[in-house]
């Protein structure tokens, strides 16, 4: 019966299986690309589509290099996953917008897109005579406080490298995030062919003025093979020569808030988008059960530490409000950062009727337009029907239990005892006698031995809060350049315990943001893993040290800059 039943599901299924699409997205590795320079086209499926990808739509537009296929796995929570991924290198045949169409996959297709293609190179002005060299920009030079600056680093090559070295930017007073892979693709540099490295940071200074990012420095070696033979005429040795380079400096006017901007939180940014689901229909909720009301902002051109709280609590005394903990991420595009902050807020009314939720609107400084906007949702109504089955009594203490159970007036109850057995005995004043000599006598024995022994006087300093907190600091920047995960543990610890009384990483984890938050994760499982790797201390000073400069920020600054949210 039961294999019947099974058959019965598997034919009523058996259209929805056979019918169901792979969703298949497109994305570029960048965008816009300059004229006579390669790039990627990236098509992702969230499981095997019906048939391999038909490129020939592409050639109307672009020329097609070559192409790649690569495929991951994995199993998260209980749930698997499986992902299938073609990059295809093209480069265009003429400027301007140009649409990637939907590509076919057999029954599946995916989504078209458009891309910018530009005809000024940013090539001019570079020297080609050199092997190698470094290019480095950034946009815009003039950026408000606090919001994105995207800065680009180029390595431009025409001859075989090994063991490249190249420094990130570091800024004690600005927040750098690095922004996904680097890409690489060709390009001419004045008719002189040259393979280009592109990564790109995105920077948010945290204080006006001048803000200077140092050059960067690359170490390579560049490989030559010798004429000379070797090893008997049988193989020619390849040489190296080592080759240093340092990129120009660039220094940013970071500009204070403008005299226009409102609200209590400062968030410039590209865009601002402010949406909300409900879990049931909010025009006919029952009352006393829980509906459940989420939001979501997302930005794009800032971090999640800046992104203001979205719902206040409830102040109706029949609608209960119970918020759940913010779900906060990040993702890095080519363009910059994208920040989510969503909050899921139950809500419980007690009594049938209309309840009033307010307008919930986000003031954004818009760094495009640079003008005030506003993210908002409208006054929502909740209409409850119905009314609530049972009342459920009030919860009462074991103590308010007994009050109520015994009688407002009592009469107290006589204590009687046995006078007979409370009377000592003729032998209890002997004993007691006995008893007393012998606790007198070993107290005298306790006195004189204490009395011969030297007393040692212990003079303890007292150090001050603030240089106990330099002093562990000092330790942990040893400690992350000695890559000794051990000794950062240390230092973190009491350095927590000196900020936030707390005693472990993980409680230290969850009070600081989010970039810290997950260099010390990632620390702690680097520290109790069963097959441990090696632990690198750079990216958590990196991290703590950008941590400290928001941190004097908000403490110091005389600008109308609202505190960032933390995390």
């Amino acid at each position: 019966m039961i294999r019947y039943n099974r058959l019965f599901i598997l034919i009523l299924l058996w259209p929805w299986l056979c019918f169901a699409k792979t969703t298949i997205t497109t994305s570029v590795d960048r965008n816009p690309v300059n004229l006579n320079d390669s790039f990627q086209i990236i098509f992702k499926a969230d499981d095997t589509p019906d048939d391999d990808p038909d490129l020939s739509p592409l050639e109307q537009d672009f020329t097609v290099l070559n192409q790649s296929q690569s495929s991951s796995k994995s199993w998260m929570n209980g749930r698997f996953s499986s992902t299938i991924q073609w990059t295809v290198n093209v480069i265009a045949k003429h400027a301007g917008t140009l649409t990637i169409p939907s590509i076919a996959f057999g029954s599946d297709h995916s989504n078209a897109m458009t891309v910018t293609i530009t005809d000024q190179p940013d090539t001019q002005g570079l020297n080609n005579e050199q092997e190698l060299f470094l290019d480095v920009s950034a946009e815009p030079e003039q950026p408000y406080l606090q919001a994105q600056v995207i800065y680009t680093l180029r390595l431009y090559t025409r001859v075989d490298i090994a063991q490249a070295r190249l420094t990130e930017p570091e800024l004690a007073d600005a927040v750098v995030e690095k922004l996904g892979d680097d890409s690489n693709y060709n390009t001419q540099v004045n008719g002189v062919d040259y393979s280009v490295t592109e990564r790109r940071y995105a920077i948010f200074p945290q204080k006006t003025g001048e803000l200077t990012i140092q050059p960067l420095q690359l170490t390579a070696e560049i490989l030559t093979n010798s004429s000379m033979p070797r090893f008997n005429g049988f193989f020619n040795q390849q040489m190296a020569k080592t080759k240093r380079l340092n990129s120009k400096p660039i220094t940013l006017q970071v500009q204070a808030i403008p005299s226009n901007a409102n609200g209590k939180a400062w968030l410039p940014a590209k865009r601002v988008e402010l949406s909300e689901q409900w879990s049931g229909d909010i025009s006919s909720a029952k009352a006393g059960e829980p509906i459940t009301r989420t939001l979501t902002l997302t930005v794009d051109g800032n971090t999640v530490a800046q992104l203001p709280e979205l719902a206040p609590l409830s102040q109706h005394s029949l609608l209960k409000s119970y918020p759940d903990q913010p779900v906060l991420k990040e993702q890095k595009n080519s363009d910059g950062l994208t920040a989510f902050r969503q909050e899921k807020i139950a809500l419980l009314p007690n009594k049938a009727g209309q309840y009033k939720l307010p307008e919930i609107a986000i003031p954004w400084f818009n760094t495009q337009t640079k003008q005030m906007e506003l993210a908002k949702l409208p006054e929502t109504v909740l209409t409850a029907v119905g009314d609530v089955a049972t009342t459920p009594a009030p919860v009462q203490t074991p103590v308010a239990q007994a009050q109520q159970a015994a009688p407002l007036t009592q009469t107290p109850t006589p204590i009687t005892a046995d006078v007979t057995q409370q009377q000592p005995t003729n032998d209890f004043w002997p004993w007691l006698s006995a008893f007393l000599g012998l606790g007198w006598l070993i107290t005298l024995v306790i006195l004189l031995t204490q009395r011969t022994k030297p007393k040692h006087h212990t003079t303890q300093v007292a150090v001050p809060e603030q240089s106990q907190s330099t002093f562990q600091l000092k330790h942990l920047q040893v400690a992350c350049d000695n890559n000794n995960p051990h000794a950062a543990k240390a230092a973190l610890l009491t350095w927590g315990q000196h900020e936030f009384g707390v005693n472990s990483l993980g409680a230290i984890a969850a009070l600081v943001d989010a970039r810290l938050r997950d260099e010390i994760l990632r620390l702690n499982d680097s520290l109790y893993a069963q097959d441990p790797k090696p632990w690198q201390g750079k990216p958590l000073l990196k991290a703590f040290n950008e941590q400290q400069a928001r941190s004097k920020l908000n403490k110091t600054s005389l600008q109308p800059l609202q505190p960032l949210y933390r995390l």
